[in-house]
């Protein structure tokens, strides 16, 4: 990743962490890292903790951020999921979804889209 992408991302997340916490949900953890992967936003709300993927497209040509979500990368961020959950003990005791924050920015607007309990894993 050039340092280029990552401050695009940075914002990214920065801008979906606004968002998300404007909602009502707490952040719990940012970029949470371990072997199998990453998990960008990790939050709660009052019923579940909540694992966010952030996705965000300024052009469309290869598809729009939600279609950028490939299998291996919901795989990759389900086992790391399961990680942080088996680290705080909190496996098979709290309630827990995946979500998306996708931001679309084309033809100089900016569409944000939050995809509640997006994926389940397998």
């Amino acid at each position: 990743m050039t340092s280029i992408q990552k401050t695009i991302g940075d914002r990214a997340e920065s801008e979906a962490l606004k968002f998300l916490t404007q909602k009502g949900l707490r952040l719990l953890e940012k970029n949470f890292h371990c072997s199998m992967g990453e998990i960008d936003l990790i939050m709660q709300d009052s019923t579940h903790t909540i694992f966010v993927e952030v996705r965000f497209r300024s052009q469309s040509s290869f598809g729009n951020a939600t279609e950028s979500i490939t299998p291996s990368k919901i795989k990759k961020i389900v086992k790391t999921a399961t990680l942080y959950l088996q680290k705080k003990k909190w496996l098979y005791k709290v309630n827990s979804r995946f979500d998306v924050l996708a931001i679309d920015f084309t033809n100089k607007e900016k569409q944000v889209t939050w995809l509640k309990n997006a994926f389940t894993p397998e």
